[in-house]
């Protein structure tokens, strides 16, 4: 089987990485990228319930997302994943060469989703959406915190420019 190098992106929801992966992709020769959010899994039904009882990576059935890794693997030399878990799912994990996780302040995230989410909303549908991510999302994005950061391989600074993570995350590349 041929050698690819599977990069994983991970960040909250707002922290860049769905737009990060895009660029990403202009810059590698042979490259497929692969969206978590693409997907239909089997995981937990309530996503509050599954994050306050400490988010078991595991409960997600992630074979779809597995059959069509091994099935780029062949073709492409890169294979970028806009994907949430890192190393975190056994399904995966051993797919994957690099975890990246782009460290984007909550704030700066959650500002992010509102003007991507709400261009032309209402402030009612945002007044919701806020009320959502007070009791439950914003618990979900600290456990991704405490641990898709710790156990990924690069953390990158959310701030910084695409340019600058793109170049952080290449330069990586290159040292494997």
């Amino acid at each position: 089987m041929k050698k690819s190098l599977v990069i994983a992106i991970s960040a909250v929801s707002g922290g860049g990485k769905t737009t990060l992966t895009k660029e990403l992709a202009s810059k590698l020769p042979k490259v497929s990228v692969l969206h978590f959010d693409d997907y239909t899994f089997h995981g937990p039904e309530n996503l509050a319930k599954w994050s306050k009882e400490g988010a078991d990576h595991n409960a997600w059935n992630l074979a779809p997302l597995v059959e069509d890794v091994l099935l780029l693997k062949e073709r492409y030399d890169y294979i970028l994943l806009d994907y949430p878990f890192a190393y975190q799912n056994h399904w995966m994990k051993d797919f994957i060469n690099i975890a990246v996780y782009i460290d984007t302040p909550l704030d700066v995230a959650l500002a992010r989703r509102m003007l991507r989410d709400y261009p032309e909303g209402s402030a009612e549908e945002i007044r919701n959406d806020l009320s959502y991510y007070l009791s439950y999302g914003r618990e979900a994005y600290l456990e991704m915190e405490h641990k898709i950061k710790p156990n990924s391989d690069l953390v990158i600074d959310g701030t910084l420019s695409r340019e600058e993570i793109m170049q952080r995350i290449i330069e990586e590349i290159h040292k494997r």
